[in-house]
C-alpha cells in the first residue's frame, strides 16, 4: 500500500471510527484486516503480494498470501512479474506491499560494494541499505544461493559435512558454469578460504549429471534446486562464508510491517532449506500448482 494511499485510508478510517464511536455502535482497526459494526459487517484492507517469474518464488508468495487470508486479510496477487529490475519500482512506489526476496542478492542490488557474506551480517547490512519506506521481516532459515554439493555416496566415503572437509581429499574436480572459474568463491576462493585444491570443469547445464556420473566430485548448485533431493546430493556447510548468504526474506512496505509481522514471521521460521527443496520438487516433479502446494504446506506446519 503506498504511503499516500495509507494516509488516506487511515484518515477516512479515523473519521469513520470517531463518528461511530459517538453513536456507540462500532469499533475498528483499519489495518488489522477487518472492522465490524453492530450488523456484523466485515471490511478487509488489501495486501498486494508480488512474485518473481520463478516457480519457487511464486510458491513462497502464495504461502504468504494464504497465510494472510487465513488471518482475515484481503490479498491481491501480482505474480510472475519478472526479475528485480522489473518489479522493484512497484515495491518502492507502494504498488506492491509484500514480496519474497533473498537477503544476499537484495543487499547487492542496493549496495554493490558490500563485503558482508555471513548470514547475520548480510541481514543487518540489508536492513541498513533499504530505501525509506521499505523494510524486511525475519529472514527464513531457507536459502536459494550458490552452494557446493557432492553425492551422498561421496560424502559418506570421505566423511564430508563442510567445505573444509574437502581439504583432506585429493584429485577433486569442481564443476559449474564457465564463469565460476573466475568468481571469488571458485577455485581461488576454495584455496584461500578453506585450503581446498581443485581443478575446474565448465559443466554448465550438465553439472548435476556430471556429478552423478563421477566426472566431477564437487558441483556448484543452487541450494534450493530440487535436484539436490531427486539426485541424492549433499550440500556442504559453509562456516567461513565463502558464498554470499541469501536467505528467503519478506520485503515489505514499512507502513504495514508491524501489522503483518505476527502472521508472516512464524511462516518464515518454519521454512527450512530442506523444506524449500521439497516444495520445489512438488512443483517440478509432481507438477502441482502453487496454490495446492501452499495450502498443504500451511496445513502440515500448523497454520490452518
Amino acid at each position: 500500500m503506498s504511503t499516500a494511499r495509507t494516509r488516506l485510508a487511515l484518515a477516512f478510517a479515523g473519521t469513520a471510527v470517531a463518528a461511530l464511536a459517538l453513536a456507540g455502535c462500532a469499533s475498528s482497526d483499519p489495518l488489522s484486516g477487518e472492522s465490524t459494526d453492530d450488523a456484523g459487517a466485515t471490511e478487509s484492507s488489501t495486501i498486494v503480494i508480488g512474485s518473481q517469474a520463478y516457480y519457487s518464488n511464486e510458491i513462497i508468495a502464495e504461502i504468504y498470501a494464504q497465510a494472510l487470508e487465513g488471518a482475515g486479510y484481503t490479498v491481491e496477487r501480482n505474480f510472475n512479474i519478472g526479475q528485480r529490475d522489473a518489479y522493484m519500482p512497484s515495491i518502492e512506489d507502494g504498488s506492491i506491499d509484500l514480496f519474497p526476496e533473498y537477503t544476499g542478492n537484495l543487499l547487492q542490488f542496493f549496495d554493490k560494494d558490500t563485503t558482508a557474506t555471513q548470514s547475520d551480517d548480510v541481514y543487518a547490512a540489508l536492513k541498513d541499505a533499504l530505501p525509506d519506506g521499505l523494510t524486511v521481516l525475519d529472514q527464513s532459515p531457507a536459502t536459494d544461493q550458490d552452494s557446493y554439493n557432492v553425492t551422498a555416496a561421496f560424502a559418506e566415503e570421505h566423511d564430508l559435512k563442510s567445505i573444509a572437509d574437502l581439504a583432506d581429499v585429493d584429485g577433486l574436480v569442481l564443476g559449474g558454469a564457465p564463469e565460476l572459474e573466475e568468481r571469488p568463491y571458485g577455485p581461488t576462493g576454495l584455496k584461500d578460504v578453506y585450503g581446498v585444491t581443485v581443478s575446474f570443469s565448465a559443466t554448465a547445464d550438465t553439472t548435476v549429471d556430471e556429478l552423478v556420473a563421477g566426472n566431477i566430485q564437487v558441483a556448484d548448485v543452487y541450494s534450493a534446486d530440487p535436484l539436490i533431493k531427486t539426485k541424492d546430493l549433499v550440500t556442504l556447510e559453509d562456516p567461513e562464508g565463502l558464498f554470499l548468504a541469501s536467505h528467503v526474506v519478506p520485503l515489505v512496505n514499512a507502513d504495514i510491517a508491524d501489522e503483518i509481522a505476527d502472521v508472516i514471521n512464524p511462516v518464515s521460521a518454519k521454512l527450512t532449506p530442506e523444506g524449500l527443496i521439497a516444495l520445489n520438487v512438488e512443483s517440478t516433479e509432481d507438477q502441482r500448482s502453487p496454490e495446492d502446494i501452499a495450502k498443504d504446506w500451511l496445513a502440515d506446519n500448523g497454520f490452518s
